[in-house]
């Protein structure tokens, strides 16, 4: 614990969705949902006008349709969030050497290590400062939190949101703490504060007077006694600045479960396919094949695989994961399957090479059930219509497009043949609404455009 509050935790306020008022401009000041709207999608962010109406992240989207019908829902544009988060933490990268990314939007920041604070008056002068450059350099709004220590830091930007800086004082520590809920504490989920409070202990304070031994008693000695410094105001955990990655890992959530086990097949190795090409542009290769399968009760089952050395290729990938699906019981139908790669390196062990060519080989002679070439399973998968190219065009809600005649504009939805686009840019005012057929020759996807005209930013930096 420091004596003076120069660990700042920065959360910006209602991300996804703030950015996606912001670049456009007919959804200011108006309810905003983002996140998957497939019948089993799940809210990634909700604005603050939409959280009047209850509506909260990873609450099921159909909850959020029921209450608030009006709201724009929209598919979220990872690649248009990610270029943003990049130009914030350039400037927490400004203030100190030491930044730890948590998320796309959240971040620790070592003040003292940066030589920008030493004391309360300096750290407060710092994360004023942050904020006027995030919002000048990217339109949007940040909440700071300052404190002697990282729990602290990250409760307190939660008490200045949105759009706020709130300081705690060393050595307030307890007395701020005491009334609070233990959900406050890192690492106090749904389960554990349900287990506390059976044994009769729902705030921080109470947490204290229960004493380490008793904590232990309930939850072990790891989880008790950190809790129980923790609740003290006791944390010591230093800001890093690099987090190695342990896994790389893909999943997707059906629409409708999959029943046919050549189609789960498919899908698994479309999986390994994606994950080896995260893999890749982490500049990484892995040991450990993870399978994971939720099937049709929730149920959910993992099944893993370690290799003789870490590899990057994806006919190693994709046989791993066929094998272990082998082993899974798919009867009654599949929800969501992923595929993971752990177990990380920074090199390729060349023999596992020799491996994927046996495999390949054991598929062709027929011995044993093998693993079949994803263009194989394509063509045995049943029920699957061969559709016109001209008709496979999708527009998500919310991307952006440009029309040859009536320029950029972004997708307010799509259906039955049509998509409808509203036509305006971050800086205009609200644009018409205008709609075609799905296959118009002279509507395109496009590249975001910069939020904050006359920014450093351009259409062109922006990432595909």
């Amino acid at each position: 614990m420091r004596a003076a509050p120069t660990i700042l935790h920065l959360d910006m306020d209602a991300f996804f969705a703030a950015a996606e008022q912001a670049s456009k401009p007919s959804l200011r000041g108006k309810p905003v949902v983002v996140g998957g709207l497939g019948p089993r999608g799940v809210v990634a962010t909700a604005s603050y006008e939409a959280r009047r109406f209850g509506v909260h992240s990873a609450m099921p989207m159909a909850q959020a349709r029921r209450l608030a019908p009006n709201a724009a829902y929209l598919v979220p544009r990872f690649a248009f969030y990610r270029a943003i988060s990049g130009q914030v933490m350039e400037l927490l990268g400004r203030l100190s050497p030491l930044v730890e990314p948590l998320s796309l939007d959240e971040a620790f920041v070592d003040l003292e290590a940066g030589g920008v604070a030493d004391d309360s008056a300096g750290a407060r002068e710092a994360g004023e400062r942050l904020r006027r450059e995030i919002l000048a350099v990217t339109g949007l709004t940040g909440s700071v939190g300052l404190a002697g220590s990282k729990m602290l830091a990250k409760i307190a930007s939660e008490e200045a949101k949105p759009d706020g800086l709130v300081l705690i004082e060393p050595g307030t520590e307890r007395e701020l703490l005491g009334q609070r809920s233990v959900r406050i504490i890192p690492g106090i989920g749904p389960a554990t504060g349900e287990h506390l409070r059976r044994a009769g202990i729902t705030t921080v304070a109470e947490v204290v007077e229960a004493g380490e031994d008793e904590l232990v008693r309930l939850l072990g000695r790891a989880h008790g006694g950190s809790l129980y410094r923790m609740a003290l105001g006791h944390d010591d955990r230093p800001v890093v600045a690099e987090r190695d990655a342990k896994s790389v890992s893909v999943e997707d959530t059906f629409d409708v479960d999959l029943l046919d086990r050549l189609r789960i097949r498919l899908e698994v190795e479309r999986l390994a396919e994606r994950c080896v090409a995260r893999l890749r542009s982490s500049g990484h290769s892995g040991r450990t094949i993870v399978l994971k399968v939720r099937r049709y009760d929730f149920s959910t089952l993992t099944r893993s695989e370690t290799l003789r050395g870490p590899t990057d290729d994806p006919v190693v990938v994709r046989e791993a994961a066929a094998r272990l699906l082998d082993l899974v019981d798919t009867t009654g139908g599949v929800r969501l399957l992923g595929v993971g790669v752990s177990g990380l390196a920074d090199y390729t062990q060349e023999d596992l090479f020799a491996q994927a060519e046996a495999g390949a080989a054991r598929a062709g002679s027929g011995a044993g059930e093998g693993v079949a070439g994803a263009e194989e399973l394509a063509a045995a998968v049943p029920a699957v219509p061969v559709v016109p190219e001209a008709t496979e065009r999708r527009w998500a809600a919310g991307h952006d497009v440009r029309h040859a005649v009536y320029g950029p504009g972004w997708v307010q939805g799509s259906g039955v043949g049509r998509v409808t686009v509203r036509f305006e840019e971050p800086g205009s005012a609200p644009g018409r609404v205008r709609t075609f057929p799905v296959d118009d020759p002279e509507l395109e996807p496009s590249d975001p455009l910069p939020l904050v005209p006359g920014g450093a930013t351009g259409a062109a930096a922006w990432p595909a």
